[in-house]
């Protein structure tokens, strides 16, 4: 699998949440909503989800194992660093 675009729809200068984005993946699928939030003094990756009738939150989508999600989230903090550059 391999991250060909990352794309950030809106950004915030608030806490804890600093971005929401959308990623494409081998240029055929897109994942959106994906949020970069900041807590405990690092930035971490939420996938989308959505609410349940009893009032709890399931991943839509999610990676399948820590290999996967620590280069998601690693690809998607350097591409938020570099956005966030290019605006200063």
């Amino acid at each position: 699998m391999n991250i060909t675009d990352i794309k950030f729809r809106r950004m915030f200068d608030t806490e804890p949440l600093k971005a929401i984005c959308s990623v494409t993946l081998d240029d055929s699928i897109a994942i959106h909503d994906i949020k970069l939030v900041s807590a405990k003094d690092r930035l971490f990756v939420v996938m989308p989800s959505k609410k349940r009738s009893d009032g709890t939150f399931a991943d839509i989508v999610h990676p399948i194992n820590s290999k996967i999600r620590t280069q998601l989230e690693k690809d998607i903090i350097d591409a938020y660093k570099e956005a966030r550059a290019a605006i200063r």
